[in-house]
């Protein structure tokens, strides 16, 4: 069994955006609707309890607590003051990250005072240039979010608050262009960016590709192969990853890029999202509900679920549980087309949810995902290609820059 050693806590339920992406309110789990709207302090306590017999069972001297919603700042300076000090009390080290969208940091600038005082880590999501952001990620009113969430970029990285800065979180959309969109997001200086693809299913695809055809064997690889799947995400990934690692020097790290290339180079990953290290991420919902990822909840209502929670149950219950236990299995956890894919070992079958075909609905335990069946989930991710073709391409500069090396 994988010890749990990243708690993400959904301690707001509610949003002050309207993104019409959200995995949360726009995907076929719909959970949030019987959720109260923010963490109680019992709640947190009961949680950080939990956490440390986790952390004492298995010798933890230190986990990563991450505050998620909903928008988590929607909480409030004091409570959140509170609910971290709840959580603080915890006998292993907690490296507190929050991820938010930045809007509340204007409205409650004592929200900064707390976030110093506990040493939070703050990601902000930002999707690059003005009319791609806004093309999204708008307020309630239809309005776009871009103006205020960059003054709150611009606030978190000023001088008195930079060593808060985390980084960017940036969804990639295919109406905008990859470098642009990497370059309006280096204006920020930010320490480091997440690209992330859109959450998607073979049954929901993603945007702006039309239907996709569950794949009987493994990509033909890379751009100039002859009838080679189309791949827009591959390329626009590989568009930005040209111009972050053709720079004269280091400018930002670009999560993605990094543990790809980490894992073409014999390493291993740290991301759910590539790569066959075990998951070791639990959600905990605003209720104390113990759930998995909560990408899930792009699959089919109640995907997540577990029927755990933190007042009947610890964290060795759920690392036990068939849910958690079908995605640490590595290799052999993954369907055939992935298990005989050459590059099973970096893509590691992309993010669970995304392998989502919809053959089998059930509970969402996974458990016959090695075989394809149950669950739905024993599938190549649905950005199988794209990920075939970024991966491709990686290796390809990672050998010609060694052979210059080598030359040199």
């Amino acid at each position: 069994m994988v010890p749990f050693r990243q708690f993400l806590l959904k301690i707001h339920s509610r949003c002050n955006l309207a993104c019409d992406y959200c995995y949360v309110y726009e995907g076929a789990d719909q959970s949030w609707r019987r959720r109260p709207r923010r963490m109680e302090l019992a709640t947190a306590r009961r949680t950080a309890r939990r956490i440390d017999e986790h952390a004492a069972e298995h010798g933890l001297d230190e986990v990563s607590v991450v505050l998620h919603g909903g928008e988590p700042l929607l909480v409030g300076a004091a409570h959140l003051d509170a609910l971290l000090g709840e959580l603080a009390a915890v006998r292993p080290r907690v490296r507190f990250t929050v991820q938010s969208n930045g809007l509340r940091l204007l409205d409650e600038p004592a929200l900064l005072d707390v976030l110093h005082r506990h040493r939070v880590a703050v990601g902000i999501s930002l999707d690059g240039a003005r009319a791609d952001h806004d093309r999204h990620r708008r307020l309630p009113s239809g309005a776009g979010s871009w103006a205020r969430t960059a003054e709150a970029v611009r606030l978190l990285g000023s001088d008195r608050h930079r060593e808060l800065f985390a980084g960017l979180l940036c969804v990639v959309d295919l109406e905008s262009d990859p470098v642009a969109t990497y370059e309006a997001l280096l204006e920020f200086a930010p320490p480091r960016l997440d690209l992330l693809l859109p959450h998607a299913t073979w049954r929901e695809p993603p945007p702006g590709v039309g239907p996709r055809v569950v794949p009987d064997g493994p990509p033909l690889g890379g751009a100039s192969s002859s009838g080679a799947p189309s791949a827009p995400y591959g390329d626009w990934l590989i568009a930005a990853f040209d111009r972050w690692y053709g720079a004269p020097r280091r400018e930002t790290g670009v999560r993605l890029f990094e543990e790809l290339a980490v894992l073409l180079l014999g390493g291993r990953a740290a991301s759910e999202a590539v790569g066959l290290a075990p998951v070791d991420l639990v959600v905990i919902e605003a209720d104390g509900a113990i759930e998995q990822a909560d990408s899930l909840k792009v699959a089919y209502d109640g995907a997540p679920g577990t029927g755990l929670d933190v007042w009947r149950h610890g964290f060795g219950e759920a690392a036990a549980h068939p849910a958690f236990r079908a995605r640490q299995r590595g290799l052999a956890g993954l369907g055939p087309v992935c298990s005989d894919c050459p590059l099973v070992r970096v893509c590691g079958g992309g993010l669970y949810a995304h392998r989502y075909a919809g053959d089998g609905l059930g509970d969402g335990l996974g458990d016959g995902a090695g075989g394809g069946a149950g669950g739905g989930f024993g599938h190549p991710s649905v950005y199988c290609a794209d990920l075939d073709r970024l991966i491709r391409h990686i290796a390809g500069r990672l050998r010609a820059g060694v052979a210059e090396l080598v030359r040199g």
